[in-house]
Formats: C-alpha cells, structure tokens, sequence
C-alpha cells in the first residue's frame, strides 16, 4: 500500500514543474555507485480499437520509447549482455552508469517499432523469446485469450470463477474488474490448476484466436540476431515456473535454451526472464544445474554489482504510465 501510494505520487510529481531539481538531486545522489539498471519492456505500440490482444502488455508508444532512448543513451552506458555476464564471472568490471535494455516475449512489435529505434541510436538490446510460440499458431498467451474471453466476448457470456460459481458479463466495468482478478488470481495457482480454469474460461468466452498470435517468426529473429540483437529464452511454453512440478521446470528451462540454440545460427545469451517473475529456491536450483549465468525477475529495483543474487536480478518495468520523469527517478534508484 505505502509503495503504491509512494509511486502514484512519483508520478504526479514527474509531471510537474517542481520535478527537475527532485531528481537532479536523485541523479546526483546515486552518481558513481556501482549499478546494474535494468529496463524491461514488453510491446511498444499504439493501443488500436480492434485490439486482439490484452493492450495491458503495451509498455509505452513508439514515440516515447524513442524519447526514452534519447535520454538513456545520453544519461547512461547502455551495456551489452555479455558485458553483464562477464561482469557477473568476475572477468571484467561495468560502468557505474550501466543500463540493460530488455525485452520479454519478442512480439512483432519490436521489430516494427523497437529495434529501428535502437538501431539508430546503435544501443544494443536483449530479447526473451518463448521458444515454443515462433511459428506457431496454435500458441497463444494466456493473458491475450483472457482478454478476448472476457473483454471481447458477446454480451451475457457467462464464464467459470476460482470459487466454483459462474458470472454472467454485461458492462465494461464489470469485465474489466472480472478480468483483473482473474489475471492475478491465475498467477497463484499450481499449473495444472491453471490450465483447467483458463481452458474453461476459453471454451466459456467462444472466441476464436486469431491466425497469428502476435510473436515473431524465427526466419526473423535470426535476421535481427544478425544485425547484432542478443536473443535469450523465455522458457518454451511461458509457464510461471514456480507453479511447475520440479521435472517440469527443469524441461522448461532446458529445452527453451536447446530450441532457442538450435534455431539461431550464433551463439545465444544463457539467461532467462522468469515469466511473470515466477521464481523460488528450486526454480533457481534448476536453474544453476542446467548451466545458466543468470536470470531476471520481475522484482522492481536495481542491482549492486557484486552480483551476489544472480539469479534473482532485479528489473525497472517500464509500463503505459511511466513517464520520462518517473523512468529517471527508478533509474536514479529512487526509493530504496
């Protein structure tokens, strides 16, 4: 509640006029200490009326990514990820400045809007791709087809609730609360779980996937791995690992590196991105065994660099109401 409060104020004050000299105090405050910031995006785009696909997951439009690019390229170092793994093995040191951009899911987007941005500007980037969506339609996001079930379905649908009851959807207020207490309800369950009610909610809502499920092929991942993008896997199906039996996790993060080594002409990043920041001592166990360097959550923050939690690195989450300001107070390492 206090970090809630503590961030809707962040965000008014960024846009005011007594911002600047707050985080020009901010930015001075945290000059020279040794730290890894980390950005993560998900898709840059325009909200469109006919959206197949949960906006929810739009970090921020084209032309603020740019601006946002404007302002780390020129505040910050904006470091590879070998550069961060080598630092993370001892073998070399990063800039105190240092920035690492990433990308969770490798959706059409980013070809579309991010990569040209970031080329121009020549910052190198790191996206996670869930191996088991490229080019192939029958996979799907689970957040996209609760979306279209409860968002776009037909009025009076009535879908399954975790209690056992069913509702009946009539206005857009009621499908969005609906739909935000099933998105975090589902994050909470063990998998199994998981995939009955979404499968009951799907079949409920009667909508069809679209043709594409909106992730980039692997003709053209490896054309961007060729112009110089890091590719790095996301897991193969984009299961939230902690609700994973152990044997299921182990295959997941394996067999994510294997596809992603196998379809890639070049060698490939060994680091991952828990989904949804599912992680626990056993995920992170699997994790070292099968030759990881590190890995990302979804935990707000920035990371000293010791290193000393590889495979629970911090991420700042840039999200739809993250403004320039509020991006250079996380940055800045504001509330810690």
């Amino acid at each position: 509640m206090i970090a809630t409060t503590l961030k809707q104020f962040a965000v008014k004050v960024s846009e005011t006029k007594a911002f600047e000299p707050i985080v020009r105090h901010l930015e001075r405050r945290g000059q020279g200490k040794p730290l890894l910031r980390v950005l993560a995006y998900h898709r840059i785009d325009v909200p469109k009326t006919d959206e197949l696909y949960y906006p929810g997951l739009i970090s921020t439009s084209p032309t603020v990514f740019a601006a946002q690019m404007d302002f780390v390229a020129h505040s910050h170092y904006v470091c590879t990820m070998a550069e961060v793994v080598a630092a993370a093995n001892g073998d070399s040191s990063l800039p105190a400045d240092s920035v690492l951009l990433t990308f969770d899911d490798a959706t059409t987007d980013f070809a579309r809007h991010a990569w040209p941005v970031l080329k121009t500007r020549e910052l190198p980037a790191t996206v996670f791709v869930p191996t088991a969506y490229p080019d192939n339609p029958d996979m799907h996001f689970w957040w996209d087809r609760l979306y279209r079930a409860v968002l776009l379905s037909p009025d009076r649908t009535r879908i399954p609730t975790p209690d056992g009851t069913v509702m009946t959807l009539t206005t857009t207020r009621q499908r969005q609360r609906t739909f935000r207490m099933l998105k975090e309800y589902l994050k909470t369950i063990p998998h199994s779980q998981f995939q009955s009610l979404m499968a009951s909610i799907v079949r409920a809502g009667g909508m069809t996937d679209p043709a594409h499920n909106n992730v980039l092929g692997w003709d053209e991942l490896r054309k961007l791995a060729e112009d110089g993008l890091t590719l790095a896997p996301h897991t193969h199906t984009h299961p939230m690992l902690n609700q994973l039996p152990d044997d299921d996790i182990c295959h997941e993060v394996t067999t994510s590196l294997a596809v992603l080594r196998q379809q890639i002409d070049q060698d490939v990043s060994q680091t991952l991105a828990y989904p949804a920041g599912g992680v626990s001592d056993t995920v992170i166990s699997a994790m070292d065994t099968a030759g990881f360097d590190l890995a990302f959550s979804t935990r707000r923050g920035v990371n000293p660099q010791t290193f000393r939690t590889p495979f629970e690195l911090r991420r700042i989450n840039v999200g739809a109401r993250t403004t320039l300001g509020l991006l250079r107070m996380q940055l800045a390492n504001w509330g810690r």
